[in-house]
């Protein structure tokens, strides 16, 4: 039973890696966190300069720079751009596999051991998409033809 549960923890933390969602999640938390710091920062520099222009200090450089954590802010922000990018391209993959596919293909590389209906082997699915860019090659080819029917009555 122990066993059982520590597979199934690693499936879910295998999954969450791979998972783009559950990804963008993970990221959230250090996105706010990175601009609370680059707001943080840059108030202090403001007070600084407002300081300097003021005449009250001199024109040392505050410790830490705006320009590192702006580089931060939008580092993470480009991760959660292209998780979110490729989540939807995962949906709508998904959709036309649902869309053009008889049975379902596994996701996982693993089989789950659950008996939720039919999924469709690889092999089988290859098949599959082998037999449909077949197909559409000859409705490419024939209209191909018929254009050029079309053309030489004229």
């Amino acid at each position: 039973m122990a066993g059982q549960q520590q597979q199934q923890q690693q499936q879910q933390q295998q999954t969450m890696e791979v998972d783009p969602v559950s990804k963008f999640k993970l990221l959230v938390p250090h996105l706010k966190e990175s601009l609370v710091n680059l707001m943080r920062i840059a108030g202090q520099n403001l007070v600084h300069n407002a300081a300097i222009d003021n005449q009250l200090k001199s024109g040392d450089n505050p410790s830490q720079r705006v320009d590192k954590n702006l580089e931060e802010f939008y580092s993470t922000l480009d991760q959660i751009e292209l998780n979110l990018r490729l989540a939807q391209e995962c949906l709508t993959q998904h959709q036309e596999s649902v869309r053009h596919a008889p049975l379902p293909v596994p996701i996982m590389s693993k089989p789950e051991p659950s008996g939720e209906g039919q999924t469709m082997p690889y092999g089988q699915f290859l098949g599959l998409a082998r037999s449909q860019v077949t197909c559409a090659k000859e409705i490419h080819d024939a209209l191909v033809r018929c254009a050029d029917d079309l053309g030489g009555k004229r």
